[in-house]
């Protein structure tokens, strides 16, 4: 083991961008690989025609988690910003989608945890295990779990590293739709909904992922503020009059971003 090894790959179909993990059947996910995962989501980032990404991985499992002996390399001070680059998803003002099948431990929960919308199988299973190690999360688990399922349930789930089922984790609200029969299943889902978001405002998904992300820490009526000021703002571009236009001709929109 070591602290390089695998790839991050980055492939466009249209305007939906696909960012892949790769290394081995367990995707054990190496230092080069978190520092890869933020230079795919610059790339992106700075694309005026991604308008949605997929996360997703190549091997047998999403992930098993992190390289454990690599830590070992990394001075302790340089494992103060571990977290940055592979959460780079949530800081990307473009929606992302998670495909999860198999395993999802680790820095591989905590890299879909900074994703917008996730889809599983019935064979998904999440878990932060850092306790086993003598550790915790470092990557913005125990924060990100925490707000998404409650204090309480975040509490043990970390505390034991006791594993998430599939059908646990869509219950709770980590999972979205439904649980896919298979790998095949979740791609076919996931495709279709990343070429339907596609096809929507990009001005309009930017926004409510801000406003979403932002207003949801704040006091009530400052997330009502900011909704406010981002809906007066929209009504402004021209893709909200092409979405007025084409619902009156009734049709389908056309929009450009702007």
């Amino acid at each position: 083991m070591s602290l390089t090894g695998g790839d991050v790959t980055l492939e466009r179909d249209g305007h939906v961008a696909y960012v892949t993990l790769s290394h081995g059947r367990y995707t054990v996910v190496t230092m080069e690989m978190r520092r890869l995962v933020a230079e795919r989501f610059a790339e992106i980032d700075a694309d005026p025609e991604v308008r949605v990404v997929v996360v997703r991985s190549d091997g047998e499992h999403f992930t098993s988690g992190g390289d454990i002996a690599g830590f070992m390399e990394v001075d302790p001070i340089d494992l103060t910003d571990l977290g940055h680059d592979v959460t780079a998803a949530a800081r990307s003002p473009k929606p992302v989608i998670a495909a999860i099948d198999g395993y999802c431990f680790g820095v591989g929960l905590e890299m879909v945890l900074s994703c917008d919308i996730r889809f599983g199988t019935g064979r998904t299973q999440l878990a932060l295990p850092e306790m086993n190690l003598g550790m915790i999360p470092g990557s913005g688990g125990t924060q990100r779990l925490a707000r998404l399922i409650g204090q309480s349930r975040a509490k043990f789930h970390i505390l034991s590293a006791t594993r998430i089922q599939a059908q646990q984790a869509l219950d709770w609200g980590i999972l979205s739709g439904e649980l896919h029969a298979d790998r095949d299943a979740l791609g076919e889902a996931v495709d279709a909904l990343a070429q339907k978001m596609a096809s929507l405002s990009p001005a309009a998904l930017r926004t409510a992922k801000e406003v979403l992300d932002r207003g949801v820490d704040g006091p009530l009526y400052t997330g009502i503020e900011l909704e406010r000021k981002a809906y007066s703002m929209l009504r402004a571009t021209q893709d909200f009059a092409e979405g007025v236009k084409a619902f009156g001709e009734k049709r389908s929109p056309v929009f450009t971003g702007r």
